[in-house]
């Protein structure tokens, strides 16, 4: 089959490709800004990308054209469309499907998925159970949001019948309002956890976890639920329905629990040891996760005990606390940190564990963000900024592009909290404030216009 993919250098529709070539499909595509990394990756594995929505693609002639959620029938100022290939494809009767659904109907069909739902920590927590799987000698396939680093790569078929997903709320398509993971029929669901987000194309908390419900509607009677038992909306989701087995994770009368610290706990299951976790990660956050990965593991037949000593070589994901450089300085190096976060709670979350692991005393902690998101772009979250920031000394955030007041918004936080327009101006303003010893941690879930190493050769100089 042929399929050409429109969209194809976002990390949903790019991990596709990679799986429809493995598979044996011939495979083009086109988006907006064909750049790498994505782009690099997916020509290496002899997929021809192509610049721009033209119409002129549908000569072509594919099998089926499958639809990134990025594409949308609006239209310019001048009344043209914005994407003139899909109007074309429309009109001539073309084949198109979602990504989501090609890859439900190509993909996951016959395998024994495992989808991992939440507002926070899907990568990670998809990278973690796919890792124990491995471990463990199931041979997963997968379609992680990320790169794993112990596989260098965020999609792969797998040899054994498991498949572990990322699962988005997110929704599949401009034709298709439904969250992606209704797609996938997991016969494992994790519910990591569910707040407010995608302020977007969700009016509320409800609107979301409507969606959480639908996705454990497609869970059969003999697979499993795993749900964070700390997660007031994940009850909420429950109550509106169950068919499948429960196990609850996190909350002190759960089934799994951990008791330590979260870089070496023990982990219990119903009160009674089950095994040990000892690894490189912190942060309380991460502690849940690796219960989550554990409880799901066990369903497809890995002892906690092993999915917890797997866990000892995990060794993260990209852009997930990744040191990206350290400038030494008489008096203490100063490290340079990314990571993805972009919603309040996930900054406040990557903060918090960063301050646990440096423990005291420490050297200070840097914050510089960029509010990107389609919801932190409309500001729907902004007055949760002060709060997320706490734990970091300084502050910095790039404004570009918002239509709110950064500098009103962090004005609570006084002296602490810088605005830059652009990211020279932040740059400057890190540099200008940078100590021997400091640890500065850039969040976005984009490429923040290069600020890592432009921060590392400023520092350097």
């Amino acid at each position: 089959m042929h399929i050409h993919i429109l969209g194809i250098c976002g990390t949903f529709m790019g991990g596709l490709a990679a799986l429809a070539r493995e598979a044996g499909h011939r495979v083009t595509g086109c988006d907006a800004g064909v750049y790498p990394p994505m782009s690099d990756q997916l020509r290496a594995l002899g997929i021809d990308l192509i610049e721009g929505f033209g119409a002129d693609q549908l000569a072509l002639k594919p099998d089926m054209f499958v639809i990134g959620n990025v594409v949308s029938r609006s239209r310019k100022a001048d009344g043209t469309p914005k994407f003139p290939l899909m109007e074309a494809i429309m009109d001539s009767g073309a084949a198109y499907t979602s990504g989501p659904q090609w890859l439900a109907e190509h993909v996951l069909q016959g395998r024994h998925v495992l989808a991992v739902a939440g507002t926070h920590g899907k990568t990670t927590t998809t990278a973690m159970l796919t890792w124990i799987l491995e471990a463990n000698g199931l041979e997963p396939g997968f379609l992680i949001g990320g790169v794993p680093m112990n596989f260098g790569i965020s999609a792969r078929l797998g040899q054994g019948i498991t498949f572990t997903i990322e699962a988005d709320e997110y929704d599949t398509a401009f034709f298709d309002k439904r969250s992606k993971f209704v797609h996938y029929r997991p016969r494992t669901a994790v519910l990591n956890n569910l707040e407010f987000d995608h302020a977007d194309i969700f009016d509320d908390l409800a609107a979301i976890e409507r969606q959480f419900h639908h996705l454990i509607r497609t869970v059969p009677p003999s697979g499993r639920v795993v749900s964070n038992g700390l997660e007031e909306s994940l009850d909420r989701v429950l109550h509106q329905g169950l068919w499948s087995e429960l196990r609850t994770f996190g909350a002190a009368v759960s089934d799994f629990t951990a008791v330590g610290e979260p870089h070496a706990f023990d982990v219990l299951n119903q009160g009674k040891p089950a095994g040990r976790v000892e690894w490189a990660l912190s942060g309380v956050h991460n502690q849940l996760n690796a219960l989550a990965a554990i409880a799901a593991a066990e369903h497809v037949g890995v002892a906690p005990a092993d999915a917890a000593r797997a866990l000892a070589s995990f060794e993260n994901v990209r852009r997930r606390m990744e040191v990206r450089g350290t400038v030494a300085h008489a008096g203490g190096a100063i490290t340079v940190y990314d990571d993805f976060a972009h919603h309040p709670t996930a900054i406040r979350t990557t903060l918090d564990g960063l301050q646990r692991r440096l423990g005291s005393p420490r050297g200070r902690i840097l914050a510089v963000f960029e509010p990107r998101s389609n919801t932190m772009k409309l500001g729907t979250m902004k007055s949760q900024l002060p709060w997320s920031l706490e734990a970091a000394d300084l502050a910095f955030c790039h404004s570009g592009g918002l239509d709110w007041d950064a500098a009103d918004t962090l004005a609570p936080m006084a002296a602490r909290a810088q605005v830059g327009k652009n990211i020279d101006e932040l740059v400057t303003q890190v540099v200008s404030a940078a100590q021997p010893g400091d640890h500065i941690v850039c969040m976005s879930n984009g490429g923040f216009g290069g600020v890592h190493e432009r921060l590392l050769k400023a520092l350097a100089a």
